[in-house]
């Protein structure tokens, strides 16, 4: 199981040594599930992959955070989804309003005529968490649940830096008093997901990723190994020598986050 960004690209561009990688795995003859918290379709993402170069034949499948969700609104068949009503508020981006299609449900512009709350994608900076403050606060009054569709805080931007990412809202949210049903990692369903079309046992499944909140989490709370990939989210906090990480600092951090990865990489590549 592969993170995609802070792990084999930026958004912008293919992270060096990341198309080689996934090269010499398939040459191994090894499965490959592209496994993302974006809350675009799973077919999206692996649009988005062949533009930076990944070649369809490099990966099994595209499974995200946002097909997890929209499959649980589909079905209704845990408690949380069936309560919800039909008239839905959706924060994603401009000209994303495809995400909630299909459903069944009524999108509504007006938080007063809301049911619950769709959280999908975000366009920082043009959309923030503090841009849609009044949104969520109107909502938090109206006691409105809210689904989000990528738990992520915090995304990896090509000048190296971070963006904010739809985790952040859902997280503001809660602080608020709302309630939140997240999709996507470290979540067990999506794991439970991931396992079934792999068919493996968990001893032969490896989770990859840079988040320790998200990826590795997600791993050790589905029974997998893990390898923290040090050049993506949480690269300012580790100390490096050149190319290569500082262990010391490595294990300060998993300490502070209270994870522990089987493995620890500064790149895929």
């Amino acid at each position: 199981m592969l993170d995609q960004w802070g792990v084999l690209h930026d958004g912008v561009r293919a992270y060096p040594g990341a198309v080689v990688a996934l090269e010499a795995l398939r040459r191994a003859g090894k499965r490959v599930i592209i496994l993302s918290n974006s809350g675009r379709l799973g077919s999206e993402n692996a649009a988005q992959l062949a533009k930076l170069g990944f070649a369809r034949e490099l990966y099994d499948e595209v499974v995200s955070a946002g097909d997890d969700a929209r499959d649980a609104l589909a079905a209704r068949d845990e408690p949380f989804h069936h309560a919800l009503g039909r008239r839905c508020l959706l924060l994603a981006r401009e000209g994303e309003a495809h995400l909630a299609e299909g459903l069944g449900l009524d999108l509504v512009d007006d938080v007063e005529a809301a049911d619950f709350i769709l959280l999908m994608t975000m366009d920082p900076p043009r959309q923030s968490v503090a841009g849609w403050m009044d949104v969520l606060r109107a909502a938090s009054e109206r006691r409105l649940p809210m689904v989000c569709a990528n738990p992520d805080l915090h995304r990896a931007s090509p000048d190296g830096g971070l963006q904010e990412a739809p985790g952040l809202v859902a997280r503001a949210y809660e602080q608020l008093g709302g309630t939140v049903r997240y999709h996507g990692k470290p979540e067990a369903r999506i794991y439970r997901s991931c396992l079934a079309k792999l068919g493996l046992d968990r001893s032969r499944v490896v989770a990859i990723g840079d988040s320790l909140e998200h990826d590795i989490a997600g791993a050790q709370g589905a029974g997998i190994d893990s390898v923290f990939i040090g050049g993506g989210i949480h690269r300012g906090e580790i100390v490096w020598d050149g190319a290569a990480m500082e262990m010391s600092s490595c294990l300060a951090l998993f300490a502070r986050a209270g994870r522990s990865p089987t493995y620890a990489l500064p790149l895929l590549g």
